[in-house]
């Protein structure tokens, strides 16, 4: 896992707060269910110098509600 630098100030797939992003390369697994941290996890699919990656932004319960 890498985290970018640069990255954007809102969530580029929601547009809402983020909590923090990380970059992909190779396989992952996601499971939320009952995450005490965040609530919803977007996916950005991306590429850096060719090569396919994809961020995950990464939101809290607050920054999920949907009323922000």
């Amino acid at each position: 896992m890498d985290v970018p630098d640069g990255s954007p100030a809102a969530c580029p797939v929601c547009e809402a707060d983020y909590d923090s992003v990380s970059e992909h390369a190779a396989g992952l697994m996601v499971n939320l269910l009952d995450n005490d941290r965040y609530r919803r996890v977007c996916f950005d699919p991306i590429l850096v110098d060719g090569e396919a990656r994809v961020r995950f932004y990464h939101h809290t319960h607050e920054q999920a509600e949907p009323d922000h």
